[in-house]
């Protein structure tokens, strides 16, 4: 099977994530896209604002729709690729290094190929990542590039990998139309009393609503 790895903090999913999903799963055939909900990104230290209970349920609300939705391992649907939520970095703690997730599903599954989304912007930090040369080797970067921002600067992979695996990641990278909406932004329209309506799945939405997540805090009296 051909099976993608996208991974973030969620914090809330929102239909750009579901749309860069799509959109890479039909460029590339695959069979499944694993949603991979980080515990504590090394790169982001401060970590998620909405619980890790609170960013797992509304990605499962969120993909509950969608052609199948469940956990890594089961068949994909019919009709296009099943997206699937894994909560095993969750479930380590810690500060989530991608190259162990990937190791980890490589020898659960050792038939399939394996890909990883990545936007261009992260994607210009690879080389800061835990063990970059063996997270390159391991599987295949899907650079995703929003309309709007810059080039993908494939220079980040100098002395990283060779000039045969650069052209295979190039070929890989896929164009995502411009998409004008970020999980900080759904965070400041939350605070601000502002609606999020067609921003995020109305069950994600609902969610948000009764647990108060993304509320600005205000002074004691």
């Amino acid at each position: 099977m051909r099976v993608a790895i996208y991974g973030g903090s969620f914090d809330p999913v929102h239909l750009g994530h579901l749309w860069v999903a799509q959109n890479c799963a039909e460029k590339l055939r695959l069979d499944q896209v694993v949603f991979m909900p980080a515990a504590t990104s090394p790169l982001k230290p401060h970590g998620p604002v909405a619980s890790n209970e609170d960013r797992l349920m509304m990605l499962r609300l969120a993909l509950a729709a969608g052609p199948q939705a469940g956990l890594v391992g089961q068949a994909s649907a019919s009709d296009g690729a099943a997206l699937l939520v894994d909560d095993r970095e969750l479930r380590r703690g810690g500060k989530s290094y991608t190259i162990d997730t990937v190791e980890e599903i490589k020898r659960q599954r050792p038939d399939d190929e394996l890909f990883l989304l990545v936007g261009s912007d992260a994607f210009a930090a690879i080389g800061q990542w835990h063990r970059p040369k063996e997270l390159l080797t391991a599987i295949t970067p899907v650079v995703f590039r929003r309309g709007g921002d810059p080039p993908i600067e494939w220079s980040v992979l100098e002395n990283l990998v060779s000039e045969s695996r650069v052209a295979e990641i190039q070929a890989a990278s896929v164009s995502i139309p411009m998409i004008e909406v970020s999980s900080g932004d759904i965070r400041q329209r939350v605070a601000e009393g502002r609606s999020i309506r067609f921003l995020v799945s109305p069950s994600v939405a609902a969610l948000i609503r009764a647990n108060s997540l993304y509320q600005a805090a205000t002074s004691p009296l």
